[in-house]
């Protein structure tokens, strides 16, 4: 700053205007100082982020609309890494909600689609009965925490009865419980008989409540959009 000050002095003294260039410094300064408040955001933020202890590399975080490995924190960015093996760069300043997927344990959340004619009690039984099966694994049994929890019918959906249940597990293995669990029951269900559904519809030709109906009778053999003549009666015999 002294040396500034007094470069300008020699300059003011061997007749040169030094007003342009105090103008231009100031604009130049107020330049800066509008770009730097970004930079100052993203250090001020990675150091709280850093003292909190928000994400440590080897989480699982999803972060500024992106998710993915953390491979590095810093106090100017967070750098992950998502399953297609894309490298997302993520400004600290630009961090409001840091979700964490892999502190202390997680969930792995089930969602599972019955048909309306079965028996929801069984379904039940049938998805307890694998998640049995699966801590008795040797290999996925360490991996899960606790028994499998049935919050029960989720809600009704277009051709299915949702059922929700989920499994406490270590944190990052939620998603190999999960698919595990998944292929088990599938192959259980098939066993019991449960109807995993498509999406179908179901019309009602005039049927009420009761259950009688007139028969509906559906025609075939014609072309689409080709005139079918009506059938014409024979005129009376004459007497």
């Amino acid at each position: 700053m002294i040396t500034l000050v007094a470069g300008m002095l020699v300059l003011h003294e061997l007749g040169l205007s030094i007003a342009p260039l105090l103008a231009a410094a100031g604009v130049a300064g107020i330049a800066i100082g509008f770009g730097a408040q970004s930079l100052v955001k993203d250090y001020f933020t990675g150091v709280i982020m850093l003292l909190e202890d928000q994400a440590r590399v080897g989480d699982v975080v999803e972060i500024g609309g992106k998710s993915g490995l953390v491979e590095a924190v810093t106090l100017r960015y967070m750098r992950l890494r998502d399953y297609d093996g894309n490298v997302h760069y993520v400004p600290n300043g630009a961090i409001t909600t840091v979700t964490n997927r892999s502190r202390g344990f997680a969930y792995a959340v089930i969602e599972v689609g019955i048909a309306y004619r079965e028996n929801v009690d069984e379904a039940f039984e049938v998805m307890r009965r694998v998640g049995r099966a699966l801590r008795e694994d040797a290999e996925l049994g360490p991996r899960t925490l606790d028994d499998l929890e049935i919050a029960g019918v989720d809600r009704w959906a277009d051709s299915a009865v949702i059922l929700r249940c989920r499994m406490k597990t270590l944190p990052l293995q939620q998603w190999g419980v999960r698919r595990a669990f998944l292929k088990q029951l599938k192959q259980a269900f098939d066993e019991a008989g449960i109807e995993i559904p498509c999406p179908h519809m179901t019309v009602y030709a005039g049927e009420p409540k009761a259950g009688s109906a007139a028969p509906f009778q559906l025609r075939t053999g014609t072309q689409f959009g080709e005139h079918q003549p009506h059938a014409q009666q024979e005129p009376p015999a004459a007497s």
